[in-house]
C-alpha cells in the first residue's frame, strides 16, 4: 500500500515517532491511523523494556512553582545520556512530572509492597490525560528517545506545611543570635 507523505507527518506529529517508523505502521495497519497509532504505542513499549535495564545516571531536576508561587515541586529524572538530558522531549517529560507531583501530592515514586498503584506517582492517572499514567507518559517518552528513563525522586512545597523529610522553619529569633 503507498502511504502519502502527508498521512506520514500527520502520524509523526501525534505521536513523535520517527518517520520510517511511522510509514511502516501505517502499511502495516493499511493506512488506518488509529490502528497505527496503536501499533507505534505498542512498539515503543517493546522499545522501553529493552532499554529498561541500561544505567540511568545523566538527567536533570526540574521545578514547577504553581501559579500564585504557594505550592511547588522538584523533581529528579534521569537518563542514560547528557545529550537526552538536553532534547525538548526529556525536559517536556520532567516539567509534566514536576507539575504532576505539585498537583497530585504522590507519596512515593512507585507503589509501595501491597499497597496502593494510585499512591505512587507512576501510577497516576496523568493530569493532563487520565487514559495514561506517569508510568505510560515516561514509556512515551522512552520510545521517542530510545533511552531508559527513571524517576528518581521527589519533593512537593506547599506554603505553611511541613512534611517527612523537610527542615522545620527556624524562629527569626534563633536566627538572629547566630
Amino acid at each position: 500500500m503507498d502511504i502519502s507523505a502527508n498521512t506520514v507527518k500527520e502520524l509523526r506529529e501525534k505521536t513523535g515517532a520517527g518517520i520510517m517508523d511511522c510509514k511502516r505502521a501505517l502499511q502495516d495497519s493499511n493506512g488506518n491511523m488509529d490502528k497505527a497509532t496503536e501499533l507505534l504505542r505498542q512498539r515503543g513499549l517493546a522499545t522501553s523494556s529493552k532499554v529498561a535495564g541500561r544505567e540511568a545516571k545523566q538527567g536533570l531536576i526540574e521545578s514547577y512553582i504553581h501559579t500564585g508561587g504557594r505550592i511547588g515541586a522538584l523533581v529528579e529524572v534521569n537518563c542514560e545520556t547528557d545529550f537526552v538530558a538536553r532534547t525538548d522531549e526529556f525536559r517536556t517529560l520532567a516539567r509534566e512530572i514536576a507539575m504532576q507531583v505539585a498537583s497530585m501530592n504522590p507519596t512515593t515514586v512507585g507503589s509501595m509492597e501491597g499497597g496502593d498503584e494510585s499512591e505512587g506517582l507512576l501510577g497516576q492517572e496523568y493530569i493532563r490525560d487520565s487514559r495514561k499514567t506517569i508510568r505510560d507518559l515516561i514509556k512515551e517518552t522512552i520510545a521517542q528517545v530510545r533511552e531508559n528513563i527513571q524517576v528518581s525522586r521527589f519533593q512537593r512545597f506547599e506554603v505553611g506545611m511541613s512534611g517527612a523529610g523537610e527542615i522545620d522553619a527556624v524562629p527569626a529569633e534563633e536566627v538572629a543570635q547566630s
